[in-house]
């Protein structure tokens, strides 16, 4: 088939994929919530029975030791390549309620675009995949292994293990990963680019008891002081990470225009961004330093007394060819060395995800760049993430032949993780059509 039916065809499918997406929204599969488990199982089991519904002869929910996720294997026809279709099922906590604008978990449409948690990130993945299966009647032109993963929103600390044991039934030629985000409404894009992660929970200590600040205040260092000024160390004067040993990536060939970014974060009049150079390079190919938290007195219970302890939770995103572990330790010895008052600093919890580079060249690369290309009527571009997937490392790991794709439905209005998380209903729309597409072109690459 080619482009034109393949829309009419997706179109006229959205109406039937719209309703099994509201459906699916409406159960709180929230994965960090241990009352929620019974909703991850049930929007596992609802995703198995839509494969089912498509006549897909190979459908199971597996775990290991982590949270269900959805294995459906259509066979490959004779010669053509095997892709899997990757989803989760899993959504972050609503926040408070209260701010929606709508129910979170009732799909409500509104000015051309579609709002409820879960909506955008991930569960409009898992629809796209269904429009494109079902634009084949469940018999696409190739092999498709739809994997839809229930634990992406707290790390997918299960995922490497499962993709271990069911290493046979997960391998393809491609994967399409399809929990990204497109450059803007109407412009389509593949992630080359995420950065990696690490934190940790520092704590530091001056006294071994709280003292009366009027008492020994200027003589004796507290710790929250102490703290603050150790957490400012983290930056030069222009807000650059000035954590020694760290890696940036080569400039991005494409700009981020200033009025946008100001308006997708919504930097206050006469606040300045941090750090300098390009924004994309800022963004997608360098350090970052956030202070999470800090565990301190709440200023209607403060005292005049000086804390003896302090603490914070230090958060890092990293270029995408940087080793976590070695930016985790770059941190701890840079948090070790700038302490003042010869404070005492110590560790806590701590975590590194590596990031990834994921190059878009080849057969495949061009064969994606088309498809998606027709389906939105302008050219797909290469963007960075500034947030982490860890998943496409694993991907790329444990099949290190195989392409892989980083696509989406995700905008700079979708608000993922936020409060009124929405797609725009043309970019969904495409993304369907698009991904019709590869199927039926990377068809011809098997023959």
């Amino acid at each position: 088939m080619e482009l034109p039916d393949l829309r009419d065809r997706v179109t006229s499918l959205l109406p039937g994929v719209l309703d099994d997406l509201a459906r699916l929204v409406a159960i709180p599969s929230v994965s960090s919530l241990p009352d929620r488990a019974g909703d991850v199982q049930a929007t596992a089991e609802a995703v198995a029975q839509l494969a089912r519904d498509l006549g897909c002869p190979d459908v199971r929910i597996v775990a290991e030791g982590g949270k269900p996720a959805v294995i459906a294997k259509f066979p490959a026809p004779e010669g053509a390549p095997t892709v899997c279709l990757y989803a989760h099922h899993d959504v972050q906590p609503t926040g408070e309620v209260d701010l929606w604008t709508s129910d979170p978990f009732t799909v409500t449409e509104r000015d051309g675009r579609l709002y409820g948690r879960g909506v955008v990130d991930d569960k409009a993945g898992i629809a796209v995949h269904l429009a494109a299966l079902r634009a084949f009647d469940g018999r696409p032109p190739v092999g498709v292994t739809l994997f839809v993963e229930g634990e992406e929103e707290i790390g997918s600390p299960s995922l490497a293990t499962l993709m271990e044991k069911h290493a046979d039934d997960l391998a393809a030629d491609v994967y399409v990963i399809c929990d990204s985000a497109n450059w803007q409404v109407g412009t389509p894009a593949f992630t080359t680019a995420l950065r990696g992660l690490s934190d940790v929970v520092v704590t530091v200590d001056t006294l071994d008891h709280a003292l009366h600040s009027g008492q020994y205040g200027g003589v004796a260092p507290d710790a929250l002081t102490t703290l603050v000024q150790l957490l400012a160390t983290l930056h030069d004067a222009d807000g650059n990470v000035a954590v020694a040993g760290l890696d940036t990536e080569p400039p991005f060939a494409l700009e981020y225009p200033e009025e946008r970014l100001r308006a997708e974060t919504g930097v206050l009049e006469g606040v300045t961004f941090t750090g300098t150079g390009p924004l994309a390079d800022r963004l997608w190919g360098r350090p970052s330093i956030t202070v999470l938290a800090i565990d301190c007195t709440r200023v209607a219970d403060a005292s005049n007394t000086l804390a003896p302890t302090a603490r914070a939770k230090v958060s890092m995103r990293l270029a995408p060819s940087q080793d976590a572990a070695a930016a985790l330790e770059a941190l701890k010895q840079h948090l070790h060395d700038h302490a003042p008052f010869g404070a005492r600093v110590t560790f806590g919890a701590q975590e590194a995800a590596g990031g990834s580079l994921v190059p878009l060249t080849g057969d495949v690369a061009e064969v994606a760049r088309t498809a998606y290309s027709q389906a939105w009527g302008t050219d797909a571009v290469e963007v960075g993430q500034g947030g982490s997937i860890p998943l496409v490392g694993l991907f790329q790991q444990a099949f290190p032949g195989a392409e892989v794709l980083v696509t989406g439905v995700v905008d700079p209005d979708s608000r993922m993780h936020g409060i009124d998380e929405s797609f725009d209903l043309g970019d969904f729309t495409n993304a369907c059509v698009a991904e019709a597409t590869l199927l039926a072109r990377l068809a011809g690459l098997g023959s």
